[in-house]
């Protein structure tokens, strides 16, 4: 990790957590400008009303430096991508008027600060979520090939564990996302989360044991994920009921997710028959020109599904030992905008 030398985020002295001077709380309205999607840190800059240009530039080359890393943390304790990218909104205004002067370890300091607007959107998102209609699923993201060559990256970011991260308490949730996934020392975490460094370490411990009750029981070897993928593939093309139930898990749990907009699930369907019986018939328009195109979802397999050449889902699927155990549908079109270019994640 870069600027670990010193496990402090800043060297001035530690503040009360209810200070509002803390600029990891407070912005100054004077620098509300979205540089989240700059590529360029001249080009932020100039929209950026600065007293000082090179602490300007200092602190846009930061955060776009860091700027993947932190929608990931995002994303990962939010599970939607839109959500995400306005938490890094957020995150850049707060950023915009720290004094880097004081900050010893911009990319610990960026951390807290998303942890924090992450948290807070995550406790609204909670209530919101329980008047939804349906199960709810993770907003999918159309992820580079690479992103599975990192297994751990991809088993963060999977449907999967997304999921299982969705029975987490909030702080729960970011004290595993920074410690598991993020490698972050207890003693970052503690800052971002506001918490005891004991605290955090109970934490961690309860949510290491959850997750591990819930998650996945066994990877799949890239060769084992394509040819399940390919033949899944094939079977719901062509409606072959045989070829679903050669491919799926005796125990597969499919999921659909449309959001009260479009038709969806329920309720979970669990059983290798029942699952096979909905892919095979009722998940289609036969009276529709469709097409199914394998893709990386989450930084793992999926199939993006056109009907008359609009995106009409995704599936993402989980494979294990070979066979698909579990099946997840979007149809949402609230949450289909991050499937239609790769999205970049990293730790």
């Amino acid at each position: 990790m870069s600027e670990r030398g010193d496990r402090s985020a800043y060297t001035a002295a530690p503040r009360d957590r209810a200070d509002p001077a803390d600029p990891a709380d407070t912005f100054d309205t004077q620098n509300a400008v979205d540089a989240v999607e700059c590529v360029d840190a001249v080009e932020c800059v100039d929209a950026v009303e600065c007293v000082d240009a090179v602490e300007c530039v200092d602190a846009v080359e930061a955060f776009v430096a860091h700027r993947n890393l932190l929608f990931t943390v995002a994303y990962e304790m939010l599970g939607s991508a839109a959500d995400a990218e306005d938490v890094l909104q957020e995150t850049w205004l707060r950023w915009a008027s720290v004094d880097l002067d004081t900050v010893r370890d911009k990319r610990a300091f960026l951390v807290r600060i998303v942890t924090r607007q992450a948290l807070d959107r995550l406790r609204a998102l909670g209530r919101r979520r329980e008047s939804y209609v349906g199960p709810w699923l993770p907003e999918p993201l159309l992820t580079a090939p690479d992103v599975a060559e990192d297994v751990e990256l991809a088993d963060s970011v999977s449907m999967a564990m997304l999921l299982v991260l969705e029975t987490l308490s909030p702080t729960e949730r970011a004290v595993f996302v920074l410690r598991e996934v993020f490698d972050l020392d207890y003693d970052e975490i503690a800052e971002a989360v506001g918490k005891s460094q004991a605290a955090v370490r109970q934490i961690a411990h309860r949510a290491r044991a959850h997750v591990a009750a819930r998650r996945p029981r066994g990877m799949a070897s890239p060769a084992e994920t394509q040819a399940a993928l390919h033949a899944f593939q094939r079977a719901v093309e062509t409606g072959d009921l045989q070829s679903l139930l050669d491919i799926l898990a005796p125990d597969v749990v499919a999921l659909s997710d449309g959001g009260g907009i479009r038709h969806a699930l329920l309720q979970p369907i669990v059983g290798v028959r029942r699952v096979a019986r909905l892919l095979a018939v009722r998940w289609w328009r036969r009276d529709a020109e469709r097409s199914v195109e394998v893709v990386q979802i989450n930084g793992g397999p999926g199939l993006l599904v056109r009907v008359d050449g609009e995106i009409d889902g995704v599936l993402a699927m989980r494979i294990e030992n070979g066979y698909v155990t579990g099946v997840y549908h979007v149809r949402n079109p609230d949450k289909l905008s991050h499937v239609e270019r790769e999205i970049a994640v990293s730790r």
